[in-house]
């Protein structure tokens, strides 16, 4: 194809349509859903892609799901049914050997013919509550992965138009809430054939070769900027290092996550040698569909945050380019067939907190603390009086850790996630479960700097019939931690009693699988709180006051962490806070 440059306001013009072609996309894919994790939630993703499976552009939902699409892409290209792509074919894709992210997030792909040539593919993917696998929802402790569920590789569920009715029963037949499952698969088809008819209206109008020269164009140009962002890095080795809890079976195994970052002149490595074996259980991070994008995730944070760098940089191919990821094989990033994968996302939480913890010392005015770099994801299930299960997926919120210019921003999805908390309105109206608490923590303090860490989540879901509880979070043990001379935050934990009987508490592991409950048993969560930036002394004394008058910080912590003295209607004693604050400088000093 010619490459002839296209004009910069046609480019303009061509970039802002692919952007809303891709936003769009997402809109109907979570208006249109039926389970709560996608309508609610929003734990879904949607773009266009090459005929080289290059990113074109990508909706702004969760990291996780954009990136890993290519992935998915190479692997149906090894396992597409027949092994032909027609029009009106509709695929769907899940198998995290071969590309997937894991295995419940199903990806719809559809090709794109234009005047009778390929030349694209319309694609999405969202986390669907239930695939049949060994515990309902969710699963952890299972010995491979095909105790994951349904594992679909490249199979079409329409060809030349025509649906497989024989692959739409099987899919019916294997969920615990199948009904659910399929109509979030139909929204995705609408999304993606919505897609189609989009980019093809695009090329309608500014014909094959401009269209395809712009994409070109801008795919060029998000890599040149985001090597532009690497030379601006001091050439080196940066090194840090964490754990995680456990895999879900051996509680007293904690597991090394070891990251080493070389930046060299415009291009970046990512080196995950030192990090764990992989886990008997499915607590193993697919390499292809979610290793390699949590690092690709990082790096557009850290590099290319638009509120930063006021250059707005479309989110496509040349974002992944620059940057290489190593996970030695049979390691928990890089596990061997068959082992399960399906809880995966807290490690690549986990790798990105730690990346930005190795680059600290020559990024600082770029990074931030320790966030809680986790996720909770809950699965809840039980048996209806008409004998059908109900499934409820909930992923609760964390917090960040402090900013360079700001607090970390309290109970929020973070890091790697983009997801939107669920309503309790919604979860009371079609659910039999109460939500008896929903709050900032109250029983830690967030970690001090001049910039506080985020306060973590509260929640408190009660359920009302006989059923299970299947829950994956992290960091009960491992601080997140401060930078600049800011304190380390506040680890997370589970508990588990019945509503009726407050006084038997049980101290829950940070996962844990099918665990069996009776009516009135209640899970509280409560989110790990982010670390601080900067020293505590710094922070102005006026809003250490409004933090004790909004309850975010004792009066206890006020004097022995930040140095503030306040009176018994807590206004601020000035002397007495400068006194303060001399001795806890030259203690600091010593």
């Amino acid at each position: 194809m010619n490459q002839t440059p296209v004009n910069p306001i046609t480019l303009q013009v061509i970039n802002g349509a692919l952007k809303t072609i891709a936003e769009e996309m997402g809109h109907i894919l979570y208006r249109m859903s039926f389970s709560s994790i996608i309508r609610e939630s929003q734990d879904l993703g949607a773009g266009l892609f090459d005929i080289n499976f290059q990113t074109i552009c990508e909706s702004e939902s969760t990291p996780m799901h954009i990136g890993s699409i290519p992935a998915y892409l190479r692997g149906i290209q090894e396992t597409l049914q027949g092994g032909e792509w027609h029009e009106g074919d509709v695929v769907i894709h899940n198998h995290p050997y071969y590309g997937s992210s894991h295995s419940p997030d199903l990806a719809i792909i559809i090709p794109i013919f234009y005047e009778g040539e390929l030349v694209g593919f319309s694609g999405n993917t969202a986390h669907h509550i239930d695939i049949g696998a060994a515990t309902p929802g969710l699963i952890i402790d299972v010995g491979d992965v095909y105790a994951e569920g349904m594992l679909m590789a490249g199979l079409k569920l329409y060809e030349k138009g025509v649906r497989n009715e024989g692959l739409a029963q099987m899919i019916i037949h294997n969920s615990r809430a199948s009904i659910q499952l399929l109509r979030d698969i139909e929204a995705q088809v609408a999304s993606a054939q919505l897609g189609v008819k989009r980019f093809k209206e695009l090329l309608d109008r500014y014909g094959k070769e401009t269209a395809f020269n712009a994409v070109d164009q801008l795919i060029d140009y998000s890599e040149s900027i985001l090597r532009q962002r690497i030379k601006e890095v001091p050439n080196g080795v940066y090194r840090a290092e964490g754990f995680l809890d456990d895999d879900g079976r051996n509680r007293d195994n904690r597991l090394p996550v070891v990251v080493t970052v070389t930046i060299e002149d415009e291009d970046i490595t990512v080196d995950l040698t030192g990090s764990a074996p992989q886990t008997p259980t499915a607590y193993n991070v697919p390499f292809e569909g979610s290793c390699k994008v949590a690092a690709y995730a990082a790096f557009r944070k850290l590099l290319l945050d638009t509120h930063i760098s006021g250059t707005p940089v479309p989110s496509n191919e040349g974002s992944f380019r620059p940057i290489k990821v190593i996970a030695p094989k049979g390691s928990i990033f890089n596990p061997i067939f068959p082992a399960a994968a399906e809880a995966r996302f807290t490690q690549c939480n986990r790798m990105i907190d730690l990346i930005i913890k190795a680059l600290a010392p020559v990024l600082p005015d770029k990074v931030i603390a320790g966030s809680s770099a986790s996720i909770s994801f809950a699965s809840y299930s039980g048996i209806k009086d008409d004998g059908d299960y109900w499934v409820f997926l909930e992923v609760n919120e964390g917090a960040y850790g402090g900013r360079p210019q700001s607090d970390g921003p309290d109970s929020i999805d973070n890091l790697m996630a983009n997801t939107r908390n669920n309503p309790i309105e919604d979860l009371g109206m079609h659910l039999p479960m109460i939500c008896d608490r929903y709050e900032l923590r109250d029983d830690v303090m967030p970690g001090a700097g001049k910039y506080r860490g985020g306060i973590g989540v509260v929640k408190s879901q009660r359920m009302l019939t006989p059923g299970s509880i299947t829950h994956e979070s992290e960091r009960h043990f491992d601080v997140p931690w401060g930078i600049f001379g800011g304190a380390d935050g506040a680890v997370g934990k589970t508990e588990i009693y019945n509503y009726a009987s407050q006084d038997n508490i049980r101290q829950m592991p940070s996962k844990f699988s099918g665990h069996p409950t009776q009516a009135g048993d209640v899970m509280a969560y409560y989110s790990p709180c982010g670390g601080g930036y900067g020293n505590p002394l710094e922070r102005p004394a006026e809003q250490v006051r409004d933090d004790v008058l909004d309850d975010f910080c004792s009066l206890e912590h006020a004097f022995e962490i930040y140095g503030v003295v306040l009176d018994k209607q807590l206004d601020i004693d000035m002397v007495a806070t400068l006194d303060r604050r001399e001795i806890l400088s030259r203690i600091t000093s010593e």
